[in-house]
């Protein structure tokens, strides 16, 4: 078992605009879960996720399920 540090990143999509979320998904295979937090608030608190709820979300994202237009 690695003892890994999270790699952030955000959405290439992501305008600078502030509002941003990142997400480390270079753990999710060793600790079962994906760490998300505030693109501004890098020293707070991260949420952590299940990699199949992740999954499930990137999914409606993709599929639109979340559009709001």
């Amino acid at each position: 078992m690695t003892n890994e540090s999270p790699r952030w990143y955000k959405s290439s999509y992501s305008s600078n605009g502030g509002d941003c979320v990142e997400v480390a998904t270079n753990v999710a295979t060793t600790t079962g879960a994906v760490p998300v937090r505030d693109s501004k608030q890098v020293g707070g608190p991260t949420l952590t996720v299940s990699t199949d709820a992740f999954s499930s979300f990137v999914d409606g994202v993709n599929a639109g399920r979340f559009d709001t237009v």
